[in-house]
């Protein structure tokens, strides 16, 4: 009676490990982990960048090597044609039609990486930090340009600590073998094929990221706010609530959604916002996981009172 007890809580605690584990890893992503944490174990060897900073910006710049444009350009890093004289490709990314670098294979984008982040001066100084100092890169890659999303640091950080990468920093053999639930039953090893991002059938299909320590997941084609409540196991109003939105308001591709509450400041990194031509003071609150309320008594502004565009907001 005893062993059947033990076997039934071992058991219990299995099944919710397993659980856990696949609400916070898409199979894509793990695949691509599993194709190029060779390429970028080599990469850091021979320039010094951290693996796991390696893996993390491919991961998030491609789309785990599933986005349309990583497929037609085989740029994993969003790397613009500055100084480039190889083949371009357009790409509306912070403007319309922009020129990004065109490679004849990924292993040339790892490459062009490495050398693109040691040729230019205001990255020098994240060579000098320890090799295995993912934080202090991500913030440091964030603090030098390399990206124009306030919480690009943030999901590196979420990608590396969420997949384990920084096991590739520390130069370790463990075994990669991530599991994936598939209808509660069928068990995928790392060395299946996976679907990509948008068809994945699984038991939660969305990354989990954070960004000021709150949780988002970012929506996918098809999905609504009801389907990405009932994945996370919550009403659809508790979702709509972490996301200050109304009943009537529609979900599109590529939003953030919060699937958290949203904290009283922004984090200390970010003491204050310009708002740009656009920007609301939802879409602001959603960039810093800062509740919109907050916002707005940081600011001493009525609640009736919109952002103006050049306006620099209090985050903290």
């Amino acid at each position: 009676m005893i062993i059947s007890l033990r076997s039934r809580i071992l058991y219990t605690l299995l099944f919710v490990n397993v659980l856990a584990f696949a609400q916070t890893r898409n199979r894509a992503y793990v695949s691509y982990i599993d194709q190029y944490y060779q390429v970028a174990e080599r990469q850091q060897k021979e320039h010094g960048i951290p693996a796991s900073i390696i893996l993390a910006q491919g991961l998030l710049e491609s789309g785990a090597g599933q986005s349309s444009f990583a497929k037609e350009s085989n740029n994993h890093f969003g790397i613009k044609c500055n100084d480039w004289n190889g083949e371009k490709i357009y790409h509306d990314d912070d403007k319309k039609g922009e020129c990004f670098r065109k490679y004849d294979q990924v292993l040339d984008s790892y490459e062009d990486h490495a050398v693109f982040l040691k040729s230019r001066s205001r990255y020098a100084f994240l060579f000098k930090l320890n090799p295995t100092d993912y934080e202090g890169w991500a913030y440091g890659l964030k603090s030098a340009g390399y990206a124009t999303d306030p919480a690009y640091a943030y999901k590196l950080i979420s990608i590396i600590e969420n997949y384990n990468l920084h096991q590739y920093d520390l130069g370790e053999n463990s075994s990669n073998n991530f599991i994936v639930e598939k209808n509660s039953k069928t068990k995928l090893s790392k060395n299946e094929n996976y679907a990509s991002m948008g068809t994945i059938s699984a038991m939660v299909t969305h990354l989990v990221v954070k960004v000021n320590k709150v949780k988002f997941v970012n929506s996918l084609p098809g999905d609504t706010y009801a389907t990405i409540a009932a994945e996370f196991n919550m009403t659809e109003e508790r979702l709509r609530g972490y996301n200050e939105i109304n009943s009537s308001t529609e979900l599109n591709p590529g939003t953030r959604v919060f699937i958290d509450l949203k904290r009283d400041k922004a984090p200390k990194e970010n003491l204050t916002h310009v708002v740009q031509p656009g920007e609301s003071m939802h879409s602001i609150s959603q960039d810093y996981g800062i509740k919109i309320v907050s916002l707005y008594k940081l600011n001493n502004m009525a609640f009736t009172e919109g952002s103006k565009s050049g306006q620099l907001l209090k985050l903290r």
